[in-house]
């Protein structure tokens, strides 16, 4: 978690200037230097941004203003009369500002009882199992403030180390135990990977990935609740993890849907949306049933520190809480928006559809108008009178008039043919036509 803050913001006189916040843990403290606006150019603003507010130090102007202020949990951090333009990230960190102090008190004073079992370490001659349990204890107790984030990985890190140092010592006085440890290790790092060498070959030949899936899950959970040494953990993790990765490609690596399709792609969106929708609202409902917990146990609490802690741990979740309901009511807006665009796209392929079932069908008719006009033509070529009109032809000029009169009147009788077929066909198309329609509309 950052302890240092910057912001543009205004003076007593509404004057510009940037602001750098600082948090001083060991006084409870927050240091905010100011820096005029007229005295520093862009290029310092931005070291400050970019540097000094993840760590880095840097050589202030000598115009520069410090001012501290004792940090609250409800009196401003800044000084009096000062603003910033992001009020709500100075609220945020004032939260978790106030977490950090007390999980270092917290942090302090594990440290203290774990200087007073080196004391107690240091005078004995022989294993003890009753500081081998009590070490026990101490540490379950430090596990679970880390499980409720009461304690910063640092802090915590810090405490496993220390108390590790001492387990270390207890178990040079029983190293029978340790080998015990070690043996049931090994037998639980066999027994893993048994299993995950089965689920590999069920992979290679080929089997449902759905099932491997869920059976993979299966061996994690059980992972996650078996002691091992760490070399073990390292290893069946890595087996474990690679088969996750593993069937995770093979199963959802061939999920190809058509990216051209704008209703594919705002489908795909909107599922996406539903996901991360039901994945915030459960997260929110983590929070606050943190919250709830929290607030019970600040009723049942026996120390002041741990009842301070624990309103400040409130504070942040509360404040949590609200940052992922703005969230979440931004998704559901646009959840709103997408249904709207996909009625609006679903709409759109129906007409579109409609449309191509009518061209369909107009190109069928032209198809069969075209093959009766190749069927007449057959017909034509076979009919007495059209042949009889050929030969008069050649008997001379005196009969055009009568070879005329002929030839029109097959070719008529061939047009009419061909309309009256043309008609049929055409009407009963409008008619399939239209029926469909009606389905659809149905």
């Amino acid at each position: 978690m950052r302890t240092r803050l910057v912001f543009w913001g205004t003076n007593p006189s509404e004057e510009k200037v940037l602001l750098g916040l600082e948090l001083d843990e060991d006084n409870s403290n927050v240091d905010t230097y100011i820096f005029a606006e007229t005295a520093i150019n862009e290029d310092f603003a931005q070291q400050m941004h970019n540097s000094w507010r993840v760590g880095k130090d840097l050589l202030f102007p000598e115009s520069h203003e410090k001012k501290t202020v004792p940090l609250s949990i409800t009196s401003s951090m800044l000084p009096e009369g000062y603003k910033v333009d992001r009020d709500d990230i100075l609220k945020r960190a004032q939260t978790e500002w106030n977490f950090v102090i007390l999980s270092a008190k917290m942090h302090k004073a594990y440290q203290s009882e774990l200087e007073e079992f080196k004391a107690r370490l240091e005078n004995l001659d022989k294993f003890d199992n009753a500081l081998w349990e009590e070490l026990k204890g101490f540490w379950s107790k430090v596990q679970e403030q880390v499980q409720e984030r009461n304690l910063f990985r640092e802090h915590a890190n810090s405490l496993r180390q220390h108390t590790n140092e001492l387990f270390a010592e207890l178990k040079k006085m029983r190293r029978q135990l340790d080998e015990e440890f070690h043996e049931m290790s090994e037998k639980h790092r066999q027994n893993f990977k048994e299993i995950l060498d089965k689920i590999e070959k069920k992979v290679d030949d080929g089997m449902s990935l759905q099932p491997l899936f869920n059976e993979l899950k299966d061996v994690q959970k059980k992972f996650r609740d078996t002691k091992f040494t760490r070399d073990h953990r390292s290893r069946v993790w890595k087996q474990l993890d690679g088969l996750f990765k593993r069937v995770k490609k093979e199963k959802f690596g061939k999920d190809a849907v058509g990216k051209g399709n704008p209703l594919e792609r705002v489908k795909r969106r909107y599922d996406g949306l539903i996901k991360a929708i039901e994945r915030m609202e459960k997260s929110i409902g983590r929070d606050q049933k943190d919250l709830d917990f929290q607030k019970h146990r600040i009723e049942n609490t026996d120390g002041s520190l741990e009842a301070q802690l624990r309103e400040a741990k409130t504070k942040m979740i509360e404040e949590r809480v609200r940052s992922k309901r703005e969230k979440l009511d931004d998704m559901i807006k646009t959840r709103t928006q997408l249904e709207k665009k996909m009625q609006t796209l679903e709409a759109r392929e129906e007409e579109r559809k409609k449309r191509e079932a009518v061209k369909q069908a107009k190109e069928e008719i032209k198809e069969k108008i075209a093959e009766d006009i190749r069927k007449a033509e057959k017909e034509w070529s076979k009919d007495d009178s059209l042949q009889k009109a050929s030969e008069l032809i050649k008997d001379g000029e005196e009969k055009v008039e009568s070879v005329r009169e002929t030839v029109q009147d097959g070719l008529e009788d061939i047009i009419d043919t061909i309309k009256a077929v043309a008609f049929v066909v055409e009407s009963k198309v409008d008619d399939a036509v239209e029926q469909w329609k009606a389905s659809e509309e149905e």
